[in-house]
């Protein structure tokens, strides 16, 4: 069973997600935010197999190279975003100076890509390309809980007009992968509380379900 704690970090109250599977010792992160203090907390002791990003917007980066030194992790992200973690820009920090500094990052270890299965802290995550958010954007699968990044949320779904952004690949993610698995998935978004695929079927009123 994995086991789910959510730090909701930075300004952008982006949701950080760390997981642990049997061994106590052992952890991934999920999108590491800005303003990383409660989490680095909760990591000193722990090995950190790797750190996942379902996109490299500066929200879900901006501790992404304290943890990394701190760590020694590889990091993991599709290679449609590989250059957004070196150039501010194009990771949105250099448009939001009222927020944060321009965000950097070294380029991610690993790419993550449509299919992949990746072995880490004992489960099986499953790689699914959900762009329309962002053009790399993923979403992660392990068992019955879907790490969805800013594609869907809460009655919600991620916005597309940002770099790369656009409306109808991400009505497609959502209606023909993410809407596919069953009901009672449960979705970890990058913003606010966590639902189903059930019930965002039934109830979002952005991306109905076909």
């Amino acid at each position: 069973m994995l086991n789910i704690r959510t730090f909701t970090l930075g300004p952008m109250q982006t949701n950080a997600y760390l997981l642990q599977g049997e061994d106590p010792g052992k952890a991934v992160i999920v999108d590491p935010g800005m303003n990383p203090g409660p989490l680095l907390k909760a990591i000193q002791d722990l090995e950190i197999e790797a750190i996942l990003l379902t996109h490299a917007h500066f929200d879900h980066i901006g501790g992404l190279e304290e943890i990394r030194k701190l760590k020694g992790c590889p990091v993991y992200l599709h290679d449609l975003e590989s250059d957004w973690l070196t150039t501010a820009k194009l990771n949105g920090s250099l448009n939001w100076p009222q927020v944060t500094p321009p965000i950097t990052a070294k380029p991610a270890e690993f790419a993550l890509d449509e299919g992949q299965k990746l072995q880490l802290i004992g489960h099986t995550f499953q790689v699914y390309h959900t762009p329309g958010h962002s053009p790399g954007s993923v979403s992660l699968l392990c068992e019955n809980d879907l790490f969805a990044g800013d594609v869907l949320f809460r009655m919600g779904v991620g916005r597309t007009d940002l770099t790369g952004g656009r409306e109808r690949d991400l009505v497609d993610s959502i209606q023909n992968k993410l809407y596919r698995f069953p009901d009672e998935v449960k979705v970890y978004p990058g913003h606010g509380p966590k639902t189903t695929i059930g019930y965002e079927k039934q109830n979002n009123p952005y991306v109905p379900a076909r």
